[in-house]
């Protein structure tokens, strides 16, 4: 149960990022919840590997490159999801920066 509330909060959050950043575009909220499982996947397999091969330039700009990885992981997603599209490179870091705020917050309501 709580796996699934933690969908619908991750997917909720997804819906209302993309709503409200005009670089980002999302079908309906089912595309959403897909988004935020593939996002789910990929940070959990893909996203340590590619920060282990990474780790030298991350080191020389002092952990920067996360947000330019964090960018590249969301044109993923948009590029094997049809219904969510990111304009370009800046939008797919900043959807990240506000996904987490929001995210943060609506599981800092369910507490």
């Amino acid at each position: 149960m709580k796996i699934l509330i933690n969908l619908l909060i991750n997917g909720f959050a997804v819906f209302i990022t993309g709503y409200f950043l005009e670089g980002v575009h999302l079908d309906n909220f089912l595309t959403a919840i897909i988004v935020s499982v593939f996002l789910g996947f990929i940070n959990t397999i893909i996203k340590p590997i590619l920060s282990l091969l990474t780790l030298p330039l991350n080191i020389l700009t002092l952990g920067l490159f996360n947000f330019f990885l964090n960018g590249l992981m969301i044109l993923l997603v948009s590029a094997l999801i049809p219904g969510f599209s990111v304009a370009n490179i800046w939008w797919a870091i900043l959807f990240s920066l506000v996904l987490s705020l929001v995210n943060w917050f609506f599981h800092l309501l369910t507490k």
